[in-house]
């Protein structure tokens, strides 16, 4: 198994418990020395969000520029976007954007993209609103350009939505970048990833919800007469974890302490739990803990396995201590040898 570290690229304090629920003002700096630390570490990936608008106060970090800047301060580890959207960049852009990337970077880009379903940003930014199906055919017309525009080849392209005439992408990739998609939605979508796929990632589910979603993917590589097993499958998770049961509840308040935005609801199972357990109690019930990782690290390490199960070779991880860098450490000190042998 792999692990990744998602990048704390907004702030989102207090009960809501998403993401960043420690971190009480986005620092940028420090966001990037997260991903310097986790290369120390020995982590394997780093991943970064692609929105314009995000977290309790609306800030975040411009994905594409974080990412390029994590590439010049590390040297092994390997470099992801999460949800790149289709939708902010033309995809002949977007080819020559990843393709410097990857050959500025040792080839160690994944390609992790989407259609762009974030409605508020991209209107609040101008983008224009497209309806769905518009959405998916843009994405598959975007991902043949692409990949022809990484050949290094000179691509006339004429599509329904998209076109080039003697366009020409170098210095090409290092090697040719996974493209990764993630979610389920409608067969249209299922179709590109079985057709465009190396690797399928799922936001935080239970084990077998994992498992009930990574069916659907399967069908779709059968359909396009792919081996579902030559994708990758990757979880993105939020995790907690901490020495003991006492030291998980105790950060699990500090969280819920902080001051929420009247604009994103309280967890109210965790807030009723911090309100009504004793401070032995278990870390937190069981519909909660089932979309996280949490807990001791023999704890986390059993969560794991569950998942393993199910065929997770990848974990894209928010750390829910930042901006403390104790659950980064003790899980690579405690929990990544387990699964180097």
């Amino acid at each position: 198994m792999e692990f990744g570290l998602c990048i704390p690229c907004f702030a989102n304090p207090g009960a809501a418990f998403f993401r960043t629920p420690r971190w009480a003002a986005l620092d940028p700096k420090a966001a990037v020395e997260a991903g310097v630390q986790a290369e120390r570490l020995g982590y394997d990936s780093l991943w970064m969000a692609d929105h314009f608008i995000h977290g309790f106060d609306g800030g975040i970090l411009e994905g594409w520029t974080t990412l390029s800047v994590l590439a010049g301060r590390t040297s092994r580890i390997q470099l992801g976007t999460i949800h790149m959207s289709d939708a902010f960049r033309q995809p002949s852009l977007t080819a020559k954007m990843t393709s410097t990337l990857d050959a500025l970077s040792d080839g160690r880009f994944i390609f992790f993209f989407d259609a762009g379903w974030g409605l508020v940003e991209q209107r609040a930014y101008g983008y224009p609103d497209r309806p769905a199906s518009e959405r998916l055919e843009r994405l598959a017309e975007s991902l043949d350009l692409i990949t022809q525009l990484w050949s290094g080849a000179t691509v006339n392209y004429a599509g329904k939505h998209f076109h080039t005439r003697d366009a020409v992408c170098l210095p090409t990739p290092v090697r040719r970048p996974p493209i990764w998609l993630g979610e389920v939605r409608d067969d249209a979508y299922l179709d590109i990833i079985g057709r465009h796929a190396d690797g399928w990632n799922s936001v935080p589910v239970s084990p077998q919800q994992f498992g009930e979603r990574w069916a659907k993917v399967a069908s779709a590589c059968t359909r396009a007469g792919r081996d579902p097993d030559t994708l990758t499958r990757s979880l993105e998770i939020q995790i907690l974890i901490a020495p003991t049961r006492s030291a998980v509840r105790q950060i699990l308040e500090e969280c819920a302490a902080l001051p929420i935005s009247p604009r994103i609801p309280a967890n109210a199972t965790i807030v009723n739990y911090l309100n009504a357990s004793p401070a032995d109690a278990p870390p937190l019930p069981e519909d909660v803990a089932s979309h996280w990782l949490i807990g001791t690290p023999d704890e986390v390490h059993a969560q794991l396995e569950a998942y393993a199960r199910e065929g997770v070779s990848h974990l894209m991880l928010w750390f829910a201590d930042f901006p403390s860098h104790d659950g980064m450490r003790l899980f690579a000190d405690e929990v990544m040898p387990r699964w180097r042998a």
